[in-house]
């Protein structure tokens, strides 16, 4: 759709090359994200979301963070995150413990056992990337997506709602 013709008339309309390529990713990134988050479920029982917890928490200092600064950095809301880090915590995967600095606030802790599931959960997470997007771009195109994408989540960033 061009331009409707709607009282909203100095609306930026998408040209139809944009509007072409906003679908492809729109598409592309749905397709390829469902199929990342069932590679997981499948092998793993962890979802996608489940997945980058367990890997945001083994690259922090003492494979522990502090959940509003976990929920940022894997665009979850806390509460989703505090529903979903309970999960986590039935298995043994991760913990939950009071911060030392103030004891008010709270973290959550990558276990022993988290280190192992995660190990084992990234041999097919990285797999399915790798064929799922790698194959289908060169190096420069990679590079593009990910210079734009750091972009808009530089921009978003602290614009949730």
């Amino acid at each position: 759709m061009s331009s409707p013709g709607s009282p909203r008339e100095e609306t930026p309309w998408l040209s139809d090359q944009q509007q072409h390529d906003w679908r492809a990713f729109l598409g592309g990134v749905t397709v390829l994200m469902d199929r990342l988050d069932r590679d997981l479920r499948t092998e793993h029982g962890l979802s996608l979301p489940e997945y980058e917890i367990l890997v945001r928490l083994s690259e922090a200092p003492g494979r522990t963070l502090r959940m509003a600064e976990l929920a940022d950095l894997v665009a979850l809301s806390r509460s989703r995150l505090t529903h979903t880090i309970g999960r986590l915590e039935g298995d043994d995967v991760v913990r939950r413990e009071r911060c030392g600095e103030d004891g008010r606030g709270v973290q959550a802790v990558l276990t022993d056992h988290g280190v192992a599931v995660l190990e084992k959960a990234a041999d097919t997470h990285v797999r399915s990337v790798q064929d799922h997007l790698i194959t289908h771009a060169s190096e420069s195109e990679l590079e593009t997506i990910g210079a734009v994408m750091e972009r808009v989540r530089t921009n978003l960033q602290g614009k949730r709602f």
